[in-house]
């Protein structure tokens, strides 16, 4: 039996205090981009949580048409490689195309399309950059195939409470191909959607305002010595 290995941990007397991405993640393989393995991603846009967090990379899709301005911003404050949004829902075209080849020359580590794209805009978009293009799937009826030819490098599975069932189909017919996929809130959700052979996992971190909440929690206890305390957030936590 290996015995376990000591890992030694650095950290400051300001900067010790991180968002952890839950430890369970660890198990995924991770997929390899230009060296670097990416086990966790943090769904987030927000700079804070990008700048104090663990996870190995950034997920940065939001609800909004893509703008380049959000995205260097984003890329440029990351202290981790980010993958960007750059549409394929009500933005499409022409438009996904140009936003592809900007975030790439912004730095962004891949691309992540929507899943109501087109394979001909997937296609257009793989074409168009030299980083990988993600394609996410939502329902267990896509056609994968039609995706990974039209140029999808790695599949980015969102299905709720289907996940699992979505992966485990595409891992059955697809053994090679790249996974993400959300993995939930509970350690037993994120084994399962790794066991069902995801080879990443994208976290949702608690709001700031929930993590300002607890905080304040602890500040208005009686513990005086507040600095050493952990806040306890879900299956992630502040220590």
């Amino acid at each position: 039996m290996t015995p376990k290995k000591n890992i030694p941990r650095v950290s400051s007397r300001l900067r010790h205090n991180i968002l952890k991405t839950p430890a369970e993640i660890r198990r995924a393989s991770g997929i390899l981009i230009y060296g670097r393995r990416i086990k966790s991603l943090i769904f987030t846009t927000d700079i804070a949580i990008i700048r104090n967090c663990d996870a190995d990379a950034v997920m940065a899709v939001y609800p909004f048409t893509p703008q380049q301005t959000i995205s260097d911003s984003i890329i440029k404050h990351s202290s981790r490689p980010v993958f960007c949004g750059i549409g394929g829902g009500t933005t499409k075209g022409l438009r996904t195309v140009s936003l592809a080849k900007d975030v790439e020359s912004q730095g962004a580590m891949a691309v992540v399309l929507n899943a109501p794209s087109t394979n001909e805009d997937l296609r257009a978009v793989a074409g168009a950059v030299e980083i990988p293009v993600i394609i996410t799937v939502v329902s267990p009826d896509t056609d994968i195939l039609g995706r990974i030819q039209a140029g999808a490098s790695i599949l980015n599975v969102a299905g709720g409470r289907q996940t699992v069932k979505i992966v485990r189909q595409i891992r059955n017919h697809f053994p090679e191909t790249p996974i993400i996929a959300t993995g939930g809130r509970t350690a037993e959700s994120i084994l399962a959607t790794i066991e069902a052979g995801a080879n990443a996992i994208t976290y949702t971190p608690p709001s700031i305002q929930e993590m300002f909440r607890q905080m304040m929690d602890n500040y208005r206890g009686n513990d005086t010595d507040n600095s050493s305390r952990e806040v306890h957030l879900g299956e992630t936590w502040l220590g």
